[in-house]
């Protein structure tokens, strides 16, 4: 599996022969491709065609970041896997209601067993949140029986609303309050760790999809437009319960990142260099970790999940096998 290079740093990414360096005031570093999959620039970084026409050829993916680790836009190749077969099929299952709603659900209802099965880990570790996991499971129904796209992402937010209520029992620092999901700017030191992170995954989503046949524009649960991609915050709500918050659960817990790691600037609150690298870490520590596949029988990686749950959407759409989302079993 190929890796990710991250860039918190201004300066210059250049080609030099077959290989890149990136250069500052500190010097020069060379950067070896041929295990490099995509590369996450949050610093300055300046490039030219050159270095766009070299990723081309290697097919390396570029995700760039603002200053408050949002994601603002990708450089990715020329689409090598796209098939015209597969982007009339994603439309055909979107302008059909019935198809498009059974696919939103299949999303929901992944989201909502991997978010049940990290309250239930923690509750097994004496976590006071007994009580918002049994609001959750009484939820949990009304997804069936929604008509309609609006009502089911209606009742997942009611869902989420409830597992937010939890993190301050997982979490016990009086830092790092939840008090409410507030974004552009994030209101508090949680809120920021959430969208940095939420960032983090629909790139990463989004990386993966450009290595199959699908195409990132056509999604089912967030509705298609003309502003942004959607297929990748659709897949992204089945792992960011899992990945995400368990990522910020441990650097919290392990006190790798505390209030020190934030700064209050115009806009709101800002995570500091050091603190997205600890958390980049942990989220690729995280990224490596493997499981033992139920379907596949061999241990297979967190990102590897994600590439598996893309391949398992296509099959649903050339009517192969009905697509049922992955829900962790720990």
């Amino acid at each position: 599996m190929k890796k990710t290079l991250y860039f918190f740093s201004n300066g210059e990414i250049q080609r030099k022969d077959n290989t890149l360096f990136f250069e500052n005031e500190t010097g020069r570093r060379f950067l070896p491709v041929e295990d490099v999959g995509d590369i996450m620039i949050f610093g300055e970084v300046d490039f030219n065609k050159k270095l766009l026409e070299f990723l081309s050829q290697k097919e390396i993916i570029l995700h760039y970041f603002n200053h408050y680790g949002y994601y603002m836009g990708s450089f990715y190749p020329r689409e090598h896997l796209n098939s015209g077969h597969a982007i009339l099929k994603q439309a055909e299952y979107y302008l059909d209601e019935s198809k498009r709603l059974t696919i939103a659900k299949q999303f929901i209802h992944g989201a909502v067993k991997n978010i049940r099965q990290v309250l239930k880990y923690y509750y097994n570790r004496g976590k006071q949140v007994g009580s918002i996991l049994g609001n959750i499971e009484a939820l949990q129904p009304e997804i069936e029986n929604t008509c309609n796209v609006s009502s089911l992402m209606a009742i997942e937010g009611n869902i989420r609303e409830q597992y937010y209520k939890a993190f301050d029992a997982i979490i016990e620092d009086k830092d790092f309050c939840f008090q409410e999901r507030s974004r552009r700017p994030p209101k508090n030191f949680l809120n920021t760790l959430i969208s940095f992170g939420n960032s983090l995954m629909y790139s990463l989503c989004l990386s993966e999809i450009y290595k199959t046949h699908l195409d990132p524009r056509i999604g089912y649960l967030h509705a298609t437009n003309f502003r942004r991609f959607t297929l990748n915050l659709d897949v992204s709500e089945i792992f960011k319960p899992i990945i995400i918050d368990r990522v910020i659960f441990a650097c919290l817990g392990r006190k790798m990142i505390t209030k020190r790691d934030f700064e209050q600037d115009t806009e709101g609150i800002v995570l500091k260099e050091k603190g997205k690298k600890c958390f980049i870490e942990e989220f690729e520590n995280k990224l490596k970790a493997t499981i033992t596949h139920r379907e596949i029988g061999r241990p297979v990686s967190y990102r590897r999940l994600i590439r598996l749950e893309l391949y398992k959407l296509e099959k649903h759409l050339f009517g192969e096998k009905e697509y049922e989302p992955f829900v962790a079993n720990w």
